[in-house]
């Protein structure tokens, strides 16, 4: 081997090398989240220390609907991302009383908690744009209830929570 062609070998493997990089931080920053959970308050759905992905663009057409697992900078602090589930949409009427939610005056569904939801908290009247997200582990969750800025603001939301991948595969409803 010459030394043109070993430098021309070296160059085409710091292009691939180069491309590899630079597709790989174009879909992190414009396609998916890569965020992995710190606390106990999404448990059972997502425990801590689990690794998840999520959708950047999920949002993108549509509105977020209740349910929806969501990553997102936190409300009071936005170098921190959080991940909780929405329960509150704009405009309606948010209260916790005899151990569960109820939204304009209906209890609300849901079938993902594992424990009761203690206190009273509320009413809450969710304003346009916004949104009132709680952890699933809801007597362990730093969330809406509890922000110094109550709602999280459709410019806050970074993607939508699609899977865990780590330590286990599933899909997050």
């Amino acid at each position: 081997m010459t030394a043109k062609s070993l430098v021309r070998e070296i160059l085409e493997w710091v292009g691939v090398i180069a491309a590899a990089v630079l597709i790989s931080l174009s879909i992190n920053s414009f396609l998916i989240v890569n965020a992995t959970v710190p606390s106990s308050s999404m448990e059972t759905t997502i425990m801590a220390n689990d690794r998840i992905i999520g959708n950047r663009l999920s949002y993108l057409f549509g509105d977020p609907v209740r349910g929806d697992i969501i990553i997102f900078k936190n409300p009071d602090d936005e170098s921190v991302l959080y991940i909780k589930r929405l329960i509150g949409l704009p405009g309606e009427r948010v209260e916790v009383r005899d151990s569960t939610v109820f939204i304009d005056g209906n209890p609300l569904d849901e079938p993902y908690l594992n424990v009761e939801t203690l206190g009273e908290f509320g009413p809450y009247v969710v304003p346009e744009g916004a949104y009132f997200m709680m952890g699933d582990n809801r007597n362990d969750s730093a969330d809406s209830r509890y922000w110094k800025n109550t709602y999280l603001y459709r410019d806050g939301i970074v993607g939508k929570a699609l899977f865990r991948y780590w330590p286990k595969v599933s899909v997050l409803k």
